[in-house]
């Protein structure tokens, strides 16, 4: 099913080239980006091996809210999701600030993705970090401007890459537990129970372990936004919320596992480099030739596929948006092959313009505007919480939800009461306050914008039936 208010806002549709396995492997690598390969450091630095804890919270929110998405999403496929379900659910404004920071959020990660990615590659081949950057970017853009199948297969097999490592590492990472290499020892529970105990900085250690992964499956949800150009929605979203949910939290749980059962928590911390990974540690000890290198190629893949995907996003939810009239008509229009041109490119050169601020070093601003990022799934996750509580009885009622939430309505409640708990968490921490301060001037804004855009929208409603 593709976009099917495209007419009525004077658009063609959104095609339909995604297939489930498109679907599937976008959930999948959307949530495993060079956050997992150079962040994990940092999270078990704070909160020794019972970042196990934290990550299992982390795990449970992000399950509650994907299958409440999930659900709207197999009722009405649309390419807005969240937030044509919030203006479904709470009335226009809801839904334009939902949808307008969604791509704020991903604006600003799409540049700080690129510019992770160039700079890397400046270095293999000493250039300047702009040249990379540049021919990334205009090679994103063709492959999105073609055909949303192309997407689909670019991210299939940038998932497909990233997957196999992190299956590779849980393969070698349990053979080094229980030394079967060569010339390897078992650990045991040493590092996991006994180098300080499982929880050395107690309760305020898991809760800032917490904060450091809370965020750590951003960017699943792209997969209930790529539903509205699937030939079969209910059954793609279905099968890929189910499958994508269980094998992140796999993936997140057992990595985390074997690097604190093979090294000791507090030699770890954030890492800035592919030298610096608890992952490339873990694949040292199995004697690797060449790791460093291999980890900078994964890394650099993981930050392609995720800008690539961000470029998706960017566009399909600037189109919603505007078809839905939240902004320009213009930048609602559709090509022939069903790709929302003028919104991708407007999303391209705000990217960029990200990016530029990097190489620029205009830190003031962009320390700010990337501040305001940290706490943006907050708000989101927690719209579509309370979305899905006011819809489910609708949708219901309409014969019409062919993926369930279970435990409705106490599993939206709960959503929402981990979102609650996790907001009055970050606003304990310094940094965390930052990002939740610059979060809600962002959303001021952007609520001002919108109360301007349904006046206006008023406006040209009466100038029409006066004329």
């Amino acid at each position: 099913m593709a976009d099917t208010q495209g007419s009525d806002a004077g658009t063609q549709s959104l095609s339909t080239g995604l297939k489930t396995r498109h679907l599937t492997m976008m959930g999948l690598g959307s949530a495993i980006g060079a956050g997992l390969f150079l962040g994990t450091g940092a999270a078990i630095n704070v909160a020794g091996p019972a970042v196990l804890l934290s990550y299992a919270a982390a795990g449970l929110l992000v399950v509650l809210v994907m299958w409440g998405l999930g659900e709207m999403s197999a009722a009405r496929p649309e390419s807005g999701s969240f937030s044509t379900y919030a203006e479904l659910a709470f009335g226009r404004l809801p839904g334009f600030v939902t949808g307008w920071l969604y791509w704020y959020m991903l604006v600003m990660v799409m540049g700080a993705e690129l510019t992770g990615a160039a700079q890397i590659v400046g270095g293999w081949f000493d250039v300047d970090p702009w040249i990379p950057a540049m021919i990334a970017m205009v090679g994103f853009t063709v492959v999105n401007l073609t055909r949303v199948a192309n997407f689909g297969e670019f991210e299939f097999w940038f998932a497909f890459i990233k997957v196999a490592v992190i299956i590779a590492f849980l393969v070698i990472g349990v053979l080094l537990v229980f030394g079967w290499l060569p010339n390897t020892d078992a650990p045991g529970l040493d590092n996991l129970l006994h180098h300080g105990g499982f929880m050395p900085n107690g309760w305020s250690g898991v809760a800032a372990g917490l904060l450091a992964v809370a965020f750590a499956f951003g960017g699943i949800e792209l997969v209930t936004i790529a539903a509205a150009e699937s030939s079969d929605p209910a059954t793609a979203v279905r099968r890929a919320v189910r499958s994508v949910v269980g094998r992140i939290v796999v993936f997140y749980l057992g990595s985390v596992l074997i690097i604190a059962l093979l090294l000791p928590w507090d030699t770890l911390a954030k890492a800035d480099e592919a030298a610096q990974s608890p992952f490339t540690a873990v694949l040292s000890m199995a004697k690797i030739d060449g790791i460093v290198g291999v980890m900078e190629v994964v890394i650099v893949i993981a930050l392609l596929s995720a800008f690539n995907a961000q470029m998706y996003g960017t566009s399909r939810m600037m189109y919603a948006l505007c078809r839905r009239g939240a902004g320009p008509r213009a930048l609602a229009r559709v090509s022939g092959s069903g790709v929302p041109t003028v919104a991708l490119l407007v999303s391209v050169a705000a990217g960029f313009l990200v990016v530029l601020l990097n190489f620029l070093e205009i830190k003031g601003l962009l320390t700010f505007l990337l501040n305001a990022v940290g706490a943006t799934l907050l708000f989101i996750w927690g719209m579509s919480a309370a979305a899905q509580l006011v819809l489910r009885r609708k949708f219901d009622a309409e014969g019409d939800l062919p993926v369930r939430m279970w435990g409705y309505p106490y599993s939206g409640f709960l959503a929402l009461a981990l979102l609650a708990a996790l907001t009055v968490l970050m606003l304990t921490d310094d940094d965390a306050r930052t990002q939740l301060v610059a979060m809600v001037v962002v959303v001021l804004v952007l609520s001002a914008l919108g109360v301007l855009n349904q006046a206006v929208g008023r406006r040209r409603v009466g100038v029409g039936r006066r004329d």
